[in-house]
């Protein structure tokens, strides 16, 4: 079907399309005449996701979080609690109609929530962070009281989400810090006794004085390790050499002293001897003066000797004492060391302790702060306020559907009249009626202006000069 055809259509059944568009738009005028007026009240809040917790000092994530809010809004938990604050329950009708609704199964409370959430309306504004809460009512008071309960409501469940978790994880903490503050005075009490026992205040005090004193000791046992080897070295010199070409004897004074006063005294005998006969008076003398010297010079030497075997003897016996020392300060410094590692690992313990109160200490103060918190990141931008205009109905809105529907249903309903009875109005209609057959004339509608003459008759070998 052609355009041309279908408003062929329409205009010879244009009463069918006329009663049933009349009907249509009477239908919607007597709709917004008699339909009760509704009105919609609309409150707004702002959830502020920007801005760093003031507690926490942390940003909410943004992803997800609106949708979040809007699943709270619509939670049952906040119809209830909008339902206490404007006081439903307590409303005499109210309390029929539940039990006649449902013969009191179930609170007041839930009932009326289910009731209220049919109607309300929640439109998260696009590209931002506040949302529109709207209540539809017959009685404007009523949607704009509605609209508030469920826009304060919403504000004090997201608080009550916030201090509720703060104060059940605030009396956790309670009892936590409560068993580490003992832990802690245990570990803090046995490092405190350890240190008090060892006489050890820090972990490095006397382990780097005694490794002082071990480092002096054995430098002292190095010395007296060279000095004793050297004694035992003379004292051997002492014993496979003449006492007298030891260098302790040569460098004697007193000896070289005595050994000159003795090489004088014996030049003196000599010459006496050359003089005087062997039995002379002053020769004898001589030799007998002579010989106490000589004496004298033996027993130098033989102090000299037993100086060095003394020398060495008290070297030897100084090595022993300065090795015995070091072996009983090397003994202390490995009881120190084991004594600092128990005195590490305490105060590590200890420090742990403290770490781990001090970790509960904050988190405790965190706690109690949120759990004291009277604000929340939601908050209400603009209260609903009584609307002056109804909603419902939309008088031109329901006209122009009224029109739109009703021109769709006159034009059906044409159709269905000219599929039920058929008529040939166009050249067209004839064509695909009567296919095949020639056509004979075109008859226009009206009195045609000059008669043709009729040489000019269609003829049926002269078709087109027929549909010219």
């Amino acid at each position: 079907m052609s355009l041309t055809q279908l408003l062929r259509i329409l205009l010879a059944r244009y009463l069918t399309l006329v009663i049933t568009l009349a009907i249509a738009i009477t239908i919607a005028i007597l709709v917004n005449i008699f339909m009760p007026k509704q009105y919609t009240a609309t409150a707004s809040v702002y959830v502020d996701v920007r801005s760093p917790d003031a507690i926490l000092g942390e940003v909410l994530p943004v992803g997800g979080y609106m949708t979040t809010q809007l699943d709270i809004l619509f939670n049952q938990n906040v119809a209830v609690r909008a339902v206490k604050a404007m006081k439903l329950e307590q409303n005499e009708t109210v309390r029929q109609q539940y039990m006649a609704s449902t013969g009191g199964q179930g609170p007041i409370e839930t009932w009326l929530g289910a009731l209220l959430r049919d109607d309300l309306e929640v439109r998260p504004s696009r590209d931002s962070s506040v949302i529109d809460i709207s209540y539809t009512a017959v009685d404007p008071r009523f949607a704009t009281m509605v609209a508030n309960a469920f826009a304060n409501a919403f504000i004090d469940a997201n608080l009550e989400l916030r201090t509720e978790p703060a104060r059940q994880y605030n009396s956790w903490f309670d009892v936590q810090i409560k068993e580490l503050r003992e832990t802690m005075e245990q570990k803090q009490k046995r490092l405190s006794e350890f240190q008090r026992k060892s006489g050890i205040i820090a972990s490095d005090e006397r382990i780097d004085v005694e490794n002082a004193r071990l480092a002096d000791l054995s430098s002292q046992l190095v010395s007296a390790q060279a000095q004793s080897a050297d004694t035992s070295s003379r004292q051997s010199q002492t014993k496979r050499a003449s006492a007298e070409s030891l260098n302790e004897v040569l460098a004697h004074p007193l000896v070289q002293g005595l050994k000159a006063d003795v090489a004088r005294q014996e030049a003196e005998v000599e010459r006496l001897s050359a003089q005087y006969g062997p039995n002379y008076p002053a020769l004898e003398r001589e030799r007998e003066k002579l010989s106490a010297m000589r004496t004298k010079v033996n027993n130098e030497v033989a102090k000299v000797v037993g100086g060095i075997r003394s020398a060495s003897e008290v070297s030897n016996q100084r090595e022993a004492e300065i090795r015995k020392e070091l072996e009983a300060q090397r003994a202390k410094v490995m009881a120190l060391k084991i004594k600092r590692d128990e005195l590490a690992l305490l105060q590590r313990e200890s420090e742990s302790a403290q770490r781990a109160y001090d970790a509960v200490a904050t988190r405790l103060t965190q706690t109690n702060l949120e759990s004291q918190a009277n604000q929340t990141n939601v908050h209400l931008l603009n209260p609903a306020m009584e609307p002056n205009a109804h909603s419902q109905p939309r008088s031109l809105l329901n006209i122009a559907i009224a029109i739109v529907l009703g021109g769709m249903l006159g034009t059906g309903l044409a159709l269905l009249r000219e599929n039920m009875d058929r008529r040939i109005r166009s050249r067209e209609d004839l064509d695909r009626l009567l296919a095949g057959v020639p056509l004979l004339a075109n008859i226009p509608r009206g009195k045609p202006r000059f008669a043709l003459p009729s040489r000019h008759l269609a003829l049926p070998w002269r078709r087109d000069a027929a549909a010219a």
